[in-house]
């Protein structure tokens, strides 16, 4: 693994197996059992230039379960760079005051060009269309964790992927890394316009994976076994994309659609944040309480596998389990009132 993680390419599929043993050995961690002081003194810089709320407390929460304390700073108008600061110069500065730097960007290859100004470890939080690499990998832990209790193994699985395509930069990174493990079958569904970018449908097809489109959810998919769905990015549409731009019910994932035409096995995942007004058309709130909804175990799951990333690129990850005591304060036994318990 690099001294960075700005994009999928960056990783190989020992590097991320690596992520997963080690995320697997946060868990204790990461569910409040434990406490670790691994980091202490260490300093996160958390520069979030796009609006975030998840990603960012999810790495703010990771590093401080690691014992590191966070410095954060959110929004581009009151930062620097709004003064005209270039990239390169805020890295070097940020760089001269903390150990580890996430960042997030509304262009597209910006946190690639700040990392390249540093030796300080830099992780992406998400580049505008492009990429958010620690979401793929949270992800593809969810993912295995889910098949697992299932039965189920993601070689040979037929996994969805609908909604904006084009401008998610969730699917693009989490298609990469499908594309690291044995062959399987990728659907691909979205509405006209918010298609995968086809350089990422031929770089998967030529990793012998079988990828196909459709043009909506009104067909079978039974034999799917993962849904993934993600909101529309209206907010990076040009203004010719947004006027008598309208979503159906067609690219709607509910319980009707998972009760008539996938099946009671699939599991549902969704980056988040989901749209839940009622003409949003998103991942619909009628699956909430549903077992195969996998969306608060997946956000869960980012602590240990963000925890993992800490770990690995200060190279601290056989430290941890050596470095462990028993939480003094109440932790409930589960989180979330239709939590089942751990």
């Amino acid at each position: 693994m690099s001294s960075h993680l700005l994009s999928i390419d960056s990783l190989s599929r020992d590097d991320v197996d690596h992520l997963m043993r080690v995320a697997a050995r946060m868990e204790p961690v990461a569910q409040r059992r434990k406490v670790t002081r691994v980091l202490e003194g260490a300093v996160l810089g958390n520069l979030f230039f796009e609006a975030s709320t998840r990603t960012r407390v999810s790495f703010h929460a990771a590093f401080c379960r690691l014992g590191g304390s966070v410095c954060d700073t959110t929004g581009f108008t009151f930062s620097s760079m709004a003064k005209g600061e270039s990239l390169y110069d805020t890295s070097r500065v940020m760089s001269g005051y903390c150990d580890a730097i996430v960042m997030r960007h509304p262009e597209q290859g910006s946190v690639a060009e700040f990392a390249s100004a540093t030796n300080v470890p830099v992780i992406n939080g998400g580049d505008g269309p492009g990429e958010h690499p620690s979401q793929a990998l949270l992800d593809i832990y969810t993912i295995d964790k889910e098949f697992a209790r299932r039965g189920k193994r993601l070689a040979g699985a037929h996994v969805l992927l609908t909604g904006d395509l084009k401008f998610g930069r969730t699917v693009h990174s989490l298609i990469k890394l499908l594309s690291l493990y044995e062959p399987m079958r990728i659907t691909l569904v979205s509405p006209p316009g918010l298609e995968m970018p086809q350089h990422l449908i031929e770089l998967v097809a030529s990793r012998g994976h079988r990828v196909e489109t459709r043009e909506s959810l009104a067909a079978d998919y039974s034999d799917v076994d993962m849904v993934y769905t993600t909101r529309i990015q209206k907010e990076r549409f040009t203004a010719e994309m947004s006027e008598g731009f309208s979503l159906s019910r067609d690219y709607t994932v509910d319980k009707a659609f998972m009760d008539q035409r996938v099946n009671d096995h699939a599991i549902v995942m969704h980056p988040l944040p989901r749209d839940s007004r009622p003409d949003a058309n998103d991942l619909d709130v009628d699956l909430n309480g549903d077992p195969r909804l996998a969306i608060f175990r997946q956000t869960d799951n980012g602590i240990p596998v963000r925890m993992a990333i800490f770990a690995t690129l200060l190279q601290v990850e056989d430290l941890v389990e050596k470095d462990q005591r028993d939480v003094p304060w109440f932790v409930p036994k589960t989180v979330g009132v239709d939590d089942a318990e751990r």
